[in-house]
């Protein structure tokens, strides 16, 4: 690890910990305002025993799922200082192991598919509020303008945002706390639920059954989020700041118990009609319009939290080939920070889809959690192979990941019980992203397969013949190409191609440029090698995974560089030029593949490769990707050839003339 990861995963700090409770919990710590309405039902009668089953069920949720997997466990899977599911594939993947390709995919589609439901329950729970005092407003618009707003200000970036979510959560928990412990002062016994005993109890006699644990799985849906935002906080303030995090939870819940049971023998429905909910019920009236108020904003922050979670991990999987590119801003200088424009209006139009669709939190609850957990699931096998590879001993692993696999199996049983009732939104989200992701690597990996090297060796003496044959004219002084050969010695054909028979093309120094994304999130170097002295460089970049490629800004780096080592001279070589020592002209030749029709193509070739190439309309250009200025590129399209069919016999017929 280097020396400012571990500086940010041992550094403790009252700041850092008010910075993790804004970033890190929104999602988990919004909670308390949907479960325990979702566990009793609206018009179920109160009765203690599953008052008391629900309580336990939650208690050790947070403590066996929250705590013991993802605070003390996960949180030691970083990828220097990252963390979140595609960093631990990032990890794992050193393993050689082919397939864990899958639970990485997976696991990814989930959790964006779980970004597109989080912010309208959130703040359509929080806004429901409203109907305490105007029991028939219709808060639909309302959750749909605070969305809108939300995700316009993105383009901004939550540097300043950032600074009001700190103390805004900080009172949100110490609100949640407040209130349990006022309920629970009346009750002590609800304490009693903390023996596992209930939780069996729960699943005997709720209504529901077994299915119970869909609802109460709701409790625990912001733990891989909190996985996947270590590297803003740092593992240490994380887990300092859980144990405050988990008391006000655990309290909340317990005194929304206590009032529940006071009132045994009712309805929700009885108590507070049909927008009844516990976590309002226990407030004083005179308290209520602030509850809202405080619950809103929490809930926005917690929608905050999972968007930003979203454009990380598009980033993640843009650098792991999982992705279309597609254009990123870094509206601050934090690093890690950004936004990408795409997937934030996409994200918005499929919260509102959301909104619209089931036009309040209750009908949500149905669809939420179904995703999440299979993201849980890939995340456990994973963590297997890492723990493998950390050598640790293999009955604690068996122990471990067995007790995980029937924790989360079980909870997904439970939560396809969900899936007529709206969970199939949830779940053909994730499907349609594994199928974006699982097209995109497929599609990369036969075009990898079938682009043709050649050994640099072998064009040595034309180049260097055609650098000074001035019987060419010159194309450019300086003329660069993009490369994907990993060997040095080695170039793709359709280079040499470009350069000495697609109009050949002199130039007085050709570079070729080769971009290498690393397994860690932030590193910037670069190698340099000549091949033939003052005709032919090669650059390497070795760039983290979520490190911008500038490439015009960072070749023009280099070559300052290389200028001062006295390595080249990129004078132009004109000799009216040359004498006024002006520097010569930088051309970069990009190509551009399309598919041959020449190519014999299996079905399933075909249907990845037409997907392919339809997706990539969509995507960034190749220009823009390598942050390239248009005015100095050619693309240039070159036929991709797959299963190139055996040669055709012919039969020559003569003339009788």
């Amino acid at each position: 690890m280097s020396a400012h990861n571990h500086q940010l995963h041992s550094k403790l700090t009252i700041g850092g910990l008010l910075i993790t409770l804004g970033i890190i919990y929104g999602d988990i710590g919004t909670s308390p305002l949907y479960v325990m309405k979702a566990i009793i039902g609206l018009h179920h009668i109160i009765d203690p025993d599953i008052i008391l089953g629900g309580l336990s069920c939650i208690f050790w949720t947070l403590t066996l799922q929250t705590t013991l997997k993802y605070v003390i466990l996960t949180l030691s899977a970083d990828n220097h200082g990252e963390g979140g599911i595609f960093a631990l594939y990032a990890l794992v993947k050193r393993t050689k192991i082919k397939w864990l390709i899958v639970p990485a995919i997976v696991g990814g589609s989930a959790l964006l598919a779980d970004g597109i439901i989080t912010p309208p329950i959130s703040v359509a729970s929080a806004v429901e509020g409203i109907r305490t005092f105007y029991p028939s407003i219709n808060t639909v618009p309302i959750v749909i303008a605070i969305l809108v707003i939300l995700f316009t200000i993105q383009q901004f970036g939550t540097k300043l945002v950032g600074k009001f979510f700190a103390p805004m959560m900080l009172v949100w928990f110490s609100m949640l706390g407040i209130l349990g412990i006022i309920q629970i002062g009346s009750n002590l016994s609800v304490f009693k639920a903390i023996n596992p005993y209930y939780a069996y109890n729960l699943l005997r006699i709720h209504p529901d059954g077994f299915y119970v644990l869909g609802f109460v799985f709701l409790c625990t849906t912001g733990a891989e989020a909190l996985y996947s935002d270590m590297g803003h906080c740092g593992r240490k303030n994380i887990r300092i700041s859980w144990i405050f995090v988990k008391a006000t939870l655990v309290l909340n819940y317990f005194g929304q118990g206590a009032y529940l049971i006071k009132h045994e023998g009712s309805t929700l429905y009885h108590l507070g009609g049909n927008n009844a909910n516990p976590f309002y019920l226990v407030m004083d009236n005179w308290f209520q319009p602030i509850g809202i108020v405080i619950a809103t904003m929490a809930a926005v922050i917690a929608s905050q939290a999972l968007i930003s979670g979203s454009f990380t991990l598009i980033n993640e999987a843009m650098r792991l080939s999982f992705w279309p590119k597609v254009k990123i801003k870094y509206p601050t200088d934090l690093k890690g920070q950004l936004y990408i424009p795409s997937i934030n209006w996409l994200l918005l139009a499929g919260c509102i889809g959301i909104v619209l669709h089931f036009k309040e939190s209750g009908h949500m609850e149905a669809a939420y959690g179904l995703a999440i957990v299979l993201c849980m699931i890939m995340t456990t096998i994973l963590l297997n192979y890492y723990l493998i590879m950390k050598r640790v001993s293999w009955y604690i692993i068996g122990a471990i990941i067995s007790l995980y696999l029937v924790i989360e199996i079980s909870f997904l049983i439970a939560n396809l019980d969900k899936f007529p009732h709206g969970g199939y939104v949830t779940l053909f989200i994730a499907c349609v992203l594994i199928g974006i992701m699982t097209i995109w690597f497929l599609a990369k990996k036969i075009s990898k397969n079938y682009t043709k090297m050649v050994k640099i060796d072998n064009y040595k003496k034309v180049l260097a013949e055609l650098s000074l044959d001035l019987s060419i004219p010159k194309y450019a002084t300086h003329l660069v190409y993009m490369t994907n050969s990993n060997r040095i010695d080695e170039i793709e054909e359709k280079v040499m191609y470009s350069i000495l028979q697609k109009r050949p093309k002199r130039a007085d120094i050709y570079w070729l440029i080769h971009v290498n994304i690393l397994n860690e999130p932030y590193r910037k170097e670069f190698k340099v090698n000549e091949i033939i002295r003052d005709d032919l460089y090669r650059i390497d970049f070795y760039l983290g995974f979520r490190e911008p490629t500038k490439i015009n800004l960072m070749f023009k780096e280099v070559i300052k560089d290389m200028v001062k080592n006295g390595e080249v001279d990129i004078t132009s070589r004109y000799e009216s030029l040359n004498k006024n020592n002006i520097i010569g002209d930088f051309k970069f030749v990009l190509s551009e593949k399309f598919l041959s029709n020449d190519s014999d193509l299996t079905f399933f070739e075909k249907f990845v490769m037409y997907s392919y190439f339809f997706m990539k309309k969509f995507s960034l250009s190749e220009e823009k990707g390598f942050g390239l200025d248009s005015s100095s590129v050619k693309i240039e399209q070159f036929p991709l050839v797959i299963h190139a069919p055996e040669k055709i016999e012919m039969k020559r017929i003569f003339s009788q003339f």
